[in-house]
């Protein structure tokens, strides 16, 4: 026993003697921890006393801290911002209230301010902004270090007003100047058309907002194709649950997205459902360089779960979570605090989706004699060219409305080509599956 209890003393010795070590160890470390805090925010102290003492012109410390904060979240990544006042008010107008603008979905890409897609049917559509376009002036204004939420409140404004965007396009030789009427953007997020000669059915998702999942369902189930293209070109995002929503229709099982951040209790992954109305519907998705975040989430899960086939550009690569986080009654901050990883477990931030067939945008090479026409239109076409000899109008009129995309559409658009031939792919496939298992 005396053996024992002098083990226990010698025990209780050493653990005593090395926790005094230890907690010194830690003791001080956590007081350099405390100890450069305090540095770091006497720098940031000084810095403020010398530019409100030194500074050539009129300051209030007000405006040196706004400008500090601002300063701080620029440089963070390029969607994090502060938003005094007015522009958190512009915030609540924007995504509560109704306003006029040019619709057009725009980022910070490589430090220049840049279109990620103009929405369809919107005015800057119709003027003929594209992705990838450099917005170098707004009126008068430079954007060069000016923020997207500073760039917004310039392009907003009073309906039927005009504002002026100076574009760096590539391949253009001097910039490119655009005036353009502010409207109300108000945006069909869904639509979708018959292709002619097929069972296909073209879906079209313009924007993700709060009914996209539902409409797609109801389209295709209203039209019951054998494939369908889902073009999610020009599509700059929106809501998320909407993304794994539409997902949902296609995937049977397995994660669809992930939201991963620094706190963990936040980190998400949102999985299939597992309905899957459509399954087994064989699929190709259109994307192109203004296909983000939302968009991006789709095409990628899609491709991941290998359920459709992806045709046409990588994608702009938007794949963070902004938040707002209110400072007080009249100022936030909206900052990332997440990034999307795919099922696979890949960011789409500054990264994108590489398409599985590349295809860049055009028309349809054509033969030497400009006469690439199917068999089913011959006969139109020759009576076109017969009631042209004749001197006289034409009698047939190729018009299939506005529910169905032809044959020249069809032709002027190859990246649409591609999909709709990928499309006819996976079709022989998914037969000769099904002959296989048949005759087993």
């Amino acid at each position: 026993m005396k053996y024992y209890r002098f083990l226990l003393v010698g025990f209780v010795g050493a653990f005593f003697m090395s926790s005094l070590l230890f907690s010194n160890l830690f003791g001080n470390d956590k007081n350099n921890s405390n100890q450069s805090r305090l540095d770091a925010y006497n720098k940031l102290r000084n810095a403020i006393l010398s530019v409100e003492n030194y500074y050539v012109d009129k300051i209030t410390i007000n405006d040196i801290v706004d400008k500090a904060i601002s300063g701080l979240l620029i440089n963070l990544d390029a969607h994090s911002a502060y938003l005094p006042s007015k522009d958190f008010q512009e915030l609540k107008i924007q995504t509560d209230g109704e306003f006029s603008g040019i619709g057009i979905q725009i980022a910070l890409k490589d430090g220049a301010l840049t279109i990620i897609a103009p929405i369809e049917g919107t005015p800057g559509d119709r003027v003929g902004l594209k992705s990838g376009d450099i917005i170098l002036k707004i009126d008068d204004k430079s954007t060069l270090n000016m923020t997207i939420d500073d760039a917004v409140n310039l392009m907003r404004g009073k309906k039927k007003s005009i504002v002026t965007l100076t574009i760096v396009r590539k391949n253009e030789a001097k910039p490119l100047i655009f005036k353009i009427e502010r409207d109300t953007i108000d945006v069909k997020s869904t639509y979708a058309k018959k292709i002619e000669n097929t069972g296909y059915l073209y879906v079209r998702v313009n924007t993700f907002d709060k009914k996209v999942s539902q409409e797609v369902e109801g389209l295709i189930k209203k039209n019951n194709p054998s494939g369908v293209i889902l073009d999610l070109r020009n599509n700059p995002g929106g809501l998320l649950n909407q993304a794994v929503e539409l997902s949902n229709l296609f995937i049977k099982d397995g994660v669809i997205v992930s939201q991963k951040g620094k706190i963990k209790e936040d980190n998400e992954e949102f999985r299939a459902n597992g309905k899957a109305v459509f399954g087994d519907m064989p699929l190709v998705v259109l994307v192109n360089g203004g296909s983000a975040s939302a968009s991006e989430i789709v095409a990628g899960a899609l491709q991941d779960h290998k359920r459709a086939v992806i045709v046409g550009e990588k994608t702009f690569g938007k794949g963070s979570v902004q938040v707002v986080l209110p400072l007080d009654k009249n100022d936030a901050l909206k900052l990332t605090t997440a990034r999307y990883y795919l099922p696979s477990g890949r960011t789409i931030q500054a990264v994108g989706i590489t398409p599985d067939i590349v295809v860049y945008p055009g028309t349809v090479p054509k033969d030497e004699n400009d006469f690439a026409i199917k068999e089913s239109d011959l006969k139109k076409h020759l009576q076109g060219e017969l009631d042209k000899i004749d001197n006289q109008p034409q009698n047939v009129v190729i018009n299939k409305g506005e529910n169905t995309i032809t044959t020249e559409d069809i032709y002027n658009d190859i990246q649409l080509k591609s999909a709709i031939d990928a499309l006819k792919i996976l079709m022989v496939m998914n037969s000769k599956d099904l002959m296989n298992i048949a005759n087993k």
